[in-house]
């Protein structure tokens, strides 16, 4: 794990810019026909040229074996240990769509679902509900009060919602209600350890309200909330790493994860790539570390359609130009995690690792950006948490450790 104190004591100015493009769920497992996965079977020539020209490696999000969530997934990219440092899912919703989040407050991520008449899961994200149509359904449920509790709810996007409830006493160790399963019924808000039970209560009392709000929807007739947690009061990013960071991303969970780290979300509109890398160039001044966060390969392998997540990749990839064009003097390209599209969710499984790094890096032979080639790149398997160190040591941001 990065030793944060040893950063803060090491990190120095530089006229350098690094970018951490991290593409949402981009490793993959291979299919029957060809024993390639996604990465390696989408045409990525501007990828395949940065690995060339770069360095590759895996990197394990949590530990071997352990499946990451996105928020402990992205933290370990910023350099936190997401074990001594945990964050929900609830706060990241929450902050990233302007909802302030406190100390002591229980905040959750809400989804959309839709049930059949004896009350069981037919979707878990109620057919992924425009946002047209899911905005109007939020603001029924801003209208459950609850006594003597602050309520605030905010519609995030497609069938996502955000929940943060503010007063005395609450505890955010709530087990999910999402069984993350059709089929079933949503589960039951339970304590996951004393003294939570009032808070317990009061979110079965709120859904019990929401619910009622939602009766008769054709598709979004249920909810299921997860990711119970509340302000982690992390180290502040410029303070710990020295660099002035900005993020740019569409999905409001991941501006939150970079919010609570300290980072400053860049607004623009648009959600593509080309959309993405047009605003870093607008702001390429104001900023030596860049946090780009690109959706669609995760929600592509989530839906199991490994023709779509070889596209998003392919997307990605055609709008690289505009910004290598920039010049990053370190560029890393990423995921949080894995989401092979035969699996229909994340996994534990390494990560592909790009490192560009024109000036200092060490080129390892490999031609081509995907599972087989990190396998074998020069990097070999590295935590997540050790790769903001090492773009910051590519950038000549470290001083040197001792005499």
């Amino acid at each position: 794990m990065a030793n944060l104190e040893l950063i803060r004591e090491l990190h120095k100015s530089a006229a350098t810019k690094i970018v951490l493009l991290v593409i949402d769920g981009l490793g993959g497992l291979p299919r029957t026909v060809d024993g390639q996965t996604e990465l390696e079977a989408a045409a990525t020539p501007n990828l395949d040229r940065l690995a060339e020209e770069g360095t590759l490696g895996l990197s394990v999000p949590i530990s071997p074996g352990i499946t990451p969530g996105s928020g402990p997934a992205h933290l370990a990219l910023f350099g936190y240990d997401p074990i001594a440092r945990p964050v929900g899912r609830g706060a990241l919703e929450a902050i990233g769509v302007g909802l302030e989040v406190r100390p002591g407050d229980v905040a959750a991520r809400g989804n959309f679902c839709t049930l059949d008449a004896q009350g069981r899961i037919t979707d878990r994200r109620a057919g992924r509900i425009p946002s047209d149509e899911a905005a109007p359904l939020v603001e029924r449920l801003a209208e459950v009060r609850l006594e003597g509790i602050e309520v605030a709810v905010r519609h995030v996007r497609e069938h996502r919602f955000a929940l943060v409830l503010r007063g005395p006493g609450l505890d955010p160790a709530i087990d999910d209600t999402d069984p993350q399963a059709t089929g079933v019924r949503p589960g039951p808000a339970r304590a996951a350890r004393p003294g939570a039970e009032r808070t317990a209560e009061l979110v079965e009392a709120w859904v019990r309200q929401a619910q009622e709000k939602l009766r008769g929807e054709p598709r979004a007739n249920g909810l299921t909330l997860r990711g119970f947690s509340t302000d982690p009061d992390l180290p502040p990013f410029s303070e710990t790493f020295g660099l002035r960071a900005g993020c740019i991303a569409v999905y409001p969970m991941y501006r939150g994860v970079a919010a609570l780290a300290g980072m400053r979300v860049v607004d623009f509109d648009g959600e593509t790539p080309d959309d993405e890398f047009r605003h870093a160039a607008r702001v390429w001044g104001d900023f030596d570390f860049f946090f780009i966060h690109m959706k669609r390969p995760d929600s592509r392998g989530e839906d199991g359609d490994f023709d779509a997540k070889v596209r998003a990749i392919e997307e990605i990839d055609a709008a690289l130009p505009a910004l290598t064009d920039l010049r990053p003097d370190v560029l890393a390209i990423t995921g949080d995690h894995s989401t092979p599209s035969q699996l229909r969710s994340h996994s534990w499984h390494p990560v592909p690792l790009l490192i560009w790094a024109p000036a200092t890096v060490r080129r390892d032979g490999q031609r081509t950006f995907g599972e087989t080639s990190c396998a074998s790149g020069g990097l070999g398997v590295l935590p997540a948490t050790e790769v903001l160190p090492l773009l910051m040591a590519h950038a000549g941001r470290l001083e040197k450790y001792g005499a």
